[in-house]
């Protein structure tokens, strides 16, 4: 206990400038719950309640996102560069704000398709932004159980707005959800500011090998193009890309079949699918925390890439509600990894090249990029082919992305430290982050 308890410290300089671990906590809940009460509900809403298409849905879907990805990486560098993290994540509310009131005033098919690419752009600050004050808070050592503990309490509050969603949904109406979305904005802003500004170490938030506290050393700070010349970070870029064209797409897929089935209470079906999957989430992040370290970040990753395709699968056998539902669980096992891991794997990577939050954008840049063309792609193959042959599509690329993930990524959890102090790890061929000068 007294270790898990040293490892799960935040930094004393922290602790002594008032920051106290429940402000993360609590941020990383609410911005879960922000974010959760759009997102899935949207697709579901159009097509059961507004009588969009597939292909419309799709279509909206991949503009906003293609928008929201080419915001991804000059969102990082930014986030690399300010002091004001906490004041972006303010303003990207804000903006989340407006356009979900705007959703639920207007869904018409230009006020949905603008508004989503204000929420898609917005929605870039909160991942890079939480990563980035963690890593200003916490130690390295801490930083695998802290970034589980996040994720754990991410998907904490993904089950509390599905929950949410799915009660006023059904005491009202779907479109009513939107508007859960300006109140829970409100609560994580809060959450935010009380997360002391003095307590955050913005040269360790950025991963600089420079000196704590003496400012931004720009001899201690990689060039922009660290992010082509570091062959693990491009590797695992397309294995991103390729997940999120194959998962993102599933549960919007899964929640419109159930809908068609049971059309009354198609915001409690798909909460059903949320919480089933968010509840198997929390305790896998909780469990790659702790054994990230000691296990290494590839097998955990390949068993997070190899339940996908086994889902999609699965989703063929039958149509019957709790089948679905059941099969949802197994996104509960992949998701779970792949969100605690994440950035500690970008950590390990840019680890003393002073570029963190910008190489998180590149690769939350690469997860948009999959995630918009899976809704595009899915929505046109159901159109003309049905359910059964999109899953199964989505199977074959989530077997391609594990098959790239297991034979081109190194273990990025045994590293040495180059000559310079930045991070090399040892199996990497190619140039490293560490070579960037």
């Amino acid at each position: 206990m007294n270790d898990a308890t040293e490892f799960d410290a935040p930094d004393i300089r922290a602790s002594e400038a008032g920051f106290r671990p429940i402000s993360l906590d609590a941020l990383n809940f609410l911005l879960s719950d922000v974010r959760g009460a759009l997102g899935p509900y949207l697709n579901v809403f159009l097509v059961t309640q507004q009588h969009w298409t597939q292909s419309e849905v799709g279509v909206a879907t991949t503009v906003s996102g293609l928008l929201g990805l080419s915001a991804q990486a000059p969102i990082g560098a930014v986030i690399d560069e300010t002091h004001s993290k906490r004041g972006l994540i303010i303003v990207a509310l804000s903006a989340l704000a407006i356009g979900a009131s705007a959703i639920f005033v207007a869904p018409n098919f230009w006020v949905v398709t603008i508004a989503n690419s204000f929420v898609a752009v917005a929605g870039d600050v909160f991942g890079p932004a939480v990563a980035a004050l963690t890593l200003g808070l916490y130690a390295r050592k801490s930083l695998a159980r802290r970034l589980g503990r996040n994720s754990a309490f991410d998907h904490a509050g993904n089950v509390a707005i599905a929950l949410a969603a799915g009660a006023v949904g059904y005491e009202f109406s779907q479109r009513a959800v939107f508007l859960l979305v300006p109140i829970f904005c409100v609560l994580a802003g809060v959450a935010a500011l009380s997360i002391p500004a003095e307590s955050i170490d913005h040269d360790q938030a950025r991963d600089s090998s420079g000196p704590s506290g003496a400012g931004q050393d720009s001899a201690n700070i990689a060039s922009y193009t660290i992010l082509l010349r570091t062959r693990p970070l491009l590797v695992f870029g397309v294995c991103v890309l390729l997940f999120h064209l194959a998962n993102a797409a599933m549960l919007p897929l899964v929640g419109q079949k159930l809908a068609a089935a049971h059309p009354k209470s198609a915001t409690a079906m798909m909460s059903a699918c949320i919480v089933a999957a968010q509840m198997v989430m929390l305790p896998i992040a909780l469990l790659v925390g702790r054994t990230a370290d000691a296990w290494g970040r590839k097998p955990l990753f390949l068993a997070g890439f190899g339940i996908l395709p086994i889902r999609a699968a699965l989703y063929t056998f039958s149509d019957d509600s709790a089948w679905l539902i059941g099969v949802q669980l197994l996104d509960g096992v992949g998701a779970g990894i792949f969100g605690a891991l994440t950035p500690l794997v970008i950590a390990d990577i840019m680890r003393g090249s002073g570029r963190y939050n910008l190489a998180q954008g590149a690769i939350a840049t690469m997860q948009a990029i999959g995630a918009s063309v899976s809704g595009l792609l899915s929505g046109v193959i159901v159109d003309h082919y049905g359910y059964s042959v999109t899953f199964l599509a989505l199977g074959a690329v989530a077997a391609l992305a594990f098959t790239a993930f297991a034979v081109g990524m190194p273990e990025t959890a045994n590293h040495e430290q180059s000559a310079n102090g930045r991070f090399a790890p040892q199996s990497c061929n190619g140039p490293q982050a560490g070579s960037e000068a």
